[in-house]
């Protein structure tokens, strides 16, 4: 699937607020869905580019041989889930979905899976 594809099917999650496919070498969306004047999705994929670019150097400092499979922030109202996209043997993705979802009405674990599999079928 596109990446716009990729994008509406994250939407339709269950309390989703909003989504964007995010570079962390330069921390630019390649796209986004969703969010408004209350959530600004160019300025939290820029942000979400530190976190990510942050948790890579932790693990890089301690010596672990893993790669993130996501990232969850939890806020009293929402939930902020970053999915790292894997690459290939050859190349290493430096992309991730970053999903927005409204805490009251969104199941974690499905949001989760459902990440999981847009992910696999996502070409970039």
């Amino acid at each position: 699937m596109n990446i716009d594809t990729a994008l509406k099917e994250a939407m339709s999650i269950a309390g989703a607020l909003g989504v964007a496919l995010v570079d962390y070498d330069s921390g630019m969306s390649l796209g986004r869905i969703g969010g408004g004047d209350w959530l600004d999705l160019e300025v939290a994929a820029a942000g979400n580019t530190e976190v990510v670019r942050s948790k890579l150097r932790v693990m890089s400092a301690l010596g672990l041989d893993d790669d993130i499979e996501d990232i969850l922030i939890t806020l009293h109202q929402q939930y902020h889930l970053i999915r790292l996209l894997s690459g290939t043997k050859q190349k290493k993705s430096t992309l991730f979905l970053y999903l927005v979802l409204d805490r009251e009405r969104a199941n974690l674990a499905l949001a989760r899976h459902y990440l999981k599999r847009i992910e696999a079928d996502l070409l970039v």
